[in-house]
């Protein structure tokens, strides 16, 4: 399983353990995934700059900064400021200074990615898709944990795996959104790298958090790499 990739999605995460869940998953994950709402991109509030900040004091695994807001430019300077490695935009609300953001956060030597909502086509991107380090599909609709897996999402991971192979582009393909034992086959087959566990795929599964890694990556292995009669 060493070319997949598993990242915790940390609003899910029981923040009365938060220093034990974290230095767990020090040791095996690939990054930690923080989702900052405003209330009005997404009809949620969840974590914040000052969270990043905290997670940073105790890790070395790369902090993706999730932002759903409306305006990313006024997040952006805080999150770098926190610790943040990875700068994730919705495509949705950087229309109109995509390049100027990008170049932004390059020049800070952080990492740009770019997340696209259920109903938001690739053609928004094409334009600085080589510019990207990674590209977040939301399989859910963005703002709220424990949704139900959008099956039409399959053909856009395809349709992106396509096109980073055909370019040799390098970005890594991310999915955020109801990565479970249901969906995990149908993911990796599409052309999934990176899963974003929350709820469903990692922290219901056991109050122990050591536990519940174990039973995600049994379950992962048995979809993914089990044949099917």
């Amino acid at each position: 399983m060493n070319h997949y990739k598993f990242s915790p999605s940390l609003m899910c995460m029981d923040l009365t353990s938060f220093r034990e869940q974290v230095e767990f998953f020090n040791n095996y994950a690939y990054s930690y995934h923080v989702d900052i709402m405003d209330g009005h991109f997404v009809k949620n509030i969840t974590l914040s700059p000052y969270f990043i900040e905290q997670l940073k004091k105790i890790t070395n695994i790369p902090i993706d900064a999730h932002l759903m807001v409306e305006n990313p430019r006024d997040f952006i300077d805080q999150v770098i400021d926190a610790g943040a490695d990875i700068i994730s935009l919705h495509a949705e609300t950087i229309n109109g200074e995509a390049f100027r953001l990008i170049n932004d956060i390059k020049l800070k030597g952080k990492q740009f990615g770019v997340v696209l909502n259920p109903e938001t086509s690739l053609d928004l991107i094409m334009y600085y898709i080589h510019k990207v380090d990674k590209i977040t599909i939301m399989t859910v609709d963005p703002g709220f944990a424990g949704q139900k897996f959008i099956p039409e999402m399959r053909e856009k991971i395809r349709e992106i795996r396509d096109i980073k192979l055909a370019n040799n582009y390098e970005f890594t393909i991310t999915i955020d959104g109801s990565c479970n034992k249901k969906t995990y086959r149908v993911l990796a087959e599409a052309g999934a790298e990176e899963f974003i566990l929350g709820s469903s795929g990692l922290f219901n599964l056991d109050k122990d958090i050591g536990k519940a890694w174990n039973k995600m990556r049994e379950q992962f292995h048995k979809e993914v790499f089990t044949e099917k009669i």
